[in-house]
């Protein structure tokens, strides 16, 4: 069994895990336990009433958060002509059609997000294998194909997050910084869970939430009454 750090122990000594907190006293709480050497995110995991081996019952997608996340992402686009300029004043660190995945096939993946427009997927289609096992692959699921290339990139850089449920039924997100103000990480919250519950299948029958669980990065989770 692994051992955890005495930070971490010290910030379990501080939360009942047997209580359900509402989402304020959670965040409250991960903001004044004992901090990494690095800035924390804020995380929320879900337990989803799914049966994932079902296509039907897959949870995957991609939500505008209101709140940035507290780093800007590097986003990627792959356009060309007007959309190509569009991306690029939108904030996209590199634009390109067919160049671009060469570069790509070449290495270079030093970026968090590729979005691209639709006409551009004959080309992006080669890079299945380099970017789907990093997650990074373009998908109309994921909203990263899409017509307007600009408004993507820019959501993307914001506070637009990916999702995805895991071989198990989970769901695990980023949703900001424990830095950030707790106004701002309780919207984003919010707005997370709500998508979500929103997003329940038609085939997932009984609860479909079944837990939540906030934390920090290299925090103790805090169960959600909700």
């Amino acid at each position: 069994m692994a051992k955890h750090s005495k930070r971490y122990e010290t910030a379990l000594s501080l939360i009942d895990r047997e209580k359900r907190y509402t989402i304020v006293e959670a965040i409250e709480i991960i903001q004044k336990l004992p901090k990494a050497k690095f800035e924390e995110s804020l995380e929320v995991s879900m337990k989803l009433g799914i049966d994932p081996k079902h296509s039907e019952q897959q949870i995957r997608g991609s939500v505008a958060l209101p709140n940035s996340l507290g780093k800007t992402k590097r986003v990627i686009a792959f356009a060309e002509g007007q959309a190509a300029d569009d991306a690029k004043a939108a904030g996209a660190i590199e634009v390109g059609g067919q160049d671009l995945v060469e570069k790509i096939q070449a290495g270079w993946t030093d970026f968090d997000v590729a979005v691209a427009s639709p006409d551009m997927m004959r080309f992006v289609g080669r890079l299945g294998r380099v970017l789907g096992p990093q997650g990074k692959m373009p998908s109309p699921k994921s909203g990263t194909v899409n017509e307007n290339v600009a408004r993507a990139v820019k959501e993307f850089s914001a506070g637009r997050i990916e999702y995805r449920n895991d071989n198990g039924g989970n769901l695990h997100a980023i949703v900001g910084k424990i830095s950030q103000p707790l106004e701002k990480l309780q919207e984003n919250v919010e707005a997370f869970i709500n998508h979500i519950r929103a997003s329940q299948p038609p085939g997932a029958k009984g609860t479909f939430i079944q837990k939540i669980v906030l934390s920090s990065s290299m925090g103790p989770g805090l169960i959600l009454a909700v």
